[in-house]
């Protein structure tokens, strides 16, 4: 019962910034769990961020501790991500999703957008 729509891919260069936004519907969002995952050719989909649904307690993979900030504006029902000092490591397509759990494993969130890339050039 819930619509995820991710934007704000793009390409960049290293050591730039980009802030994704996720917009929600069909579910009461502010009591929801949100989280960040992203996933590269060949590889598994990994955790990147989370936030619980008052927004007052984040979570962070180690890769982007310090330069990536999770937060939403539930009067907007909208989920954001900002990235500083980008990596090319940090290339992959970027999902989110929402829980009614808290977890950093992928197979334990319910819904998920569709996705958005983020490509970060040396």
């Amino acid at each position: 019962q819930a619509q995820l729509v991710e934007s704000g891919g793009g390409l960049v260069q290293a050591g730039g910034s980009l802030r994704l936004s996720c917009a929600a519907s069909g579910r009461t969002f502010s009591i929801y769990a949100m989280g960040w995952f992203r996933q590269a050719p060949g590889k598994e989909r990994d955790f990147v961020a989370a936030i619980t649904g008052s927004g007052r307690n984040t979570y962070y993979a180690d890769s982007v501790k310090g330069r990536f900030t999770i937060s939403r504006d539930n009067a907007k029902n909208t989920l954001y991500l900002r990235m500083n000092s980008l990596k090319p490591e940090d290339t992959a397509v970027y999902y989110c999703a929402t829980s009614g759990v808290m977890s950093p494993t992928a197979k334990h969130w319910d819904y998920w957008g569709q996705g958005t890339q983020v490509t970060v050039s040396s």
